[in-house]
């Protein structure tokens, strides 16, 4: 495999592939680098209702498998590979991987987020068969059923106000006595009728035959531990970028996401950045596709500018 390219895209996902998508068909020699499946988290969502051109849903697997095809169909080149670091010399940007070096004077990243999972028994096991990280995604399959989420932080009050639309009864489940979401959106949740809530507790195990039917819950104040039915169960105890690597390249924010402006350009020029991974993403595949073609143009604006 050559070293050298116009365009380097680090990472899988949506936004990743649908930059991939432009780039090709610009003609720019492009090398997209993914540790791992392509698809990002969209290929382990069980269906997806809300992206267009999709009526009647489809699989999230099936999904990132024709943006696939569809990048590949133009000849973008794909490395299955971990990437180690960036380095910036002059105009070039040198991208090491455990693959070895690749040079490029453009790079998008777009690495994405991972989901800080509970790792209890049965989690992974009932993903994508009760178990869920995303309400926006898959709040209508709970339709009139009891759901709980996990987490006290803004992200985890959205959801659960999301699931009461559809769910019978919404319970959060939060370690401490008082929630980390702001004021505003904890007023809300309160004065829905459809969600309680149980303090100081955590979830120890998700158990059920085919799909999720209850919770092991263990209250950390008293010691007693109860088990708790629900047909769904939505963790959001929050995400993390995968940004280790470039602490000291690009701006990040506090948490860790890379800093963009509108065009997705970073704080180093012929660097942009898409998706998940970016400072106020709304972390959707929808945006994350959008967020991917606008860099892809940047870029090429940027290699012939």
């Amino acid at each position: 495999m050559d070293n050298e390219y116009q365009l380097i895209i680090l990472g899988g996902g949506p936004a990743a592939l649908t930059a991939g998508i432009y780039a090709a068909r610009s003609r720019l020699r492009t090398l997209l680098i993914e540790k791992g499946m392509l698809g990002g988290l969209i290929a382990n969502a069980e269906w997806v209702e809300n992206f267009p051109g999709f009526p009647d849903g489809i699989s999230g697997l099936e999904l990132a498998g024709l943006m696939q095809k569809q990048a590949e169909k133009f000849g973008i080149v794909t490395l299955y590979a971990e990437v180690t670091g960036l380095q910036v010399r002059g105009r070039q940007k040198i991208v090491s991987t455990t693959e070895g070096d690749f040079i490029a004077p453009a790079v998008i990243i777009a690495c994405g987020s991972e989901r800080i999972n509970l790792d209890v028994p049965g989690e992974k096991e009932f993903t994508g068969r009760g178990v869920s990280y995303c309400a926006t995604c898959d709040a209508a399959f709970f339709k009139d059923r009891p759901v709980a989420v996990v987490g006290g932080g803004n992200s985890a009050i959205s959801e659960a106000l999301h699931l009461a639309k559809f769910s019978s009864r919404v319970t959060v489940i939060h370690r401490r006595d008082q929630l980390r979401a702001s004021r505003i959106v904890e007023e809300k949740a309160r004065s829905e009728p459809k969600i309680d809530f149980i303090w100081n507790t955590i979830v120890e195990a998700i158990e059920g035959t085919e799909t999720v039917e209850r919770l092991r819950l263990n209250n950390v104040v008293t010691g007693l531990k109860t088990d708790f039915p629900v047909k769904g169960v939505f963790i959001s105890i929050g995400q993390r970028p995968n940004t280790e690597f470039l602490k000291g390249v690009v701006a990040l924010d506090a948490n860790g996401y890379i800093i963009t402006n509108e065009k997705m350009e970073t704080s180093v020029p012929g660097i942009l950045a898409a998706g998940d991974i970016r400072a106020n993403s709304i972390r959707q595949t929808i945006s994350a596709a959008g967020d991917g073609a606008t860099a892809a143009v940047y870029a090429e604006r940027y290699l012939t500018g």
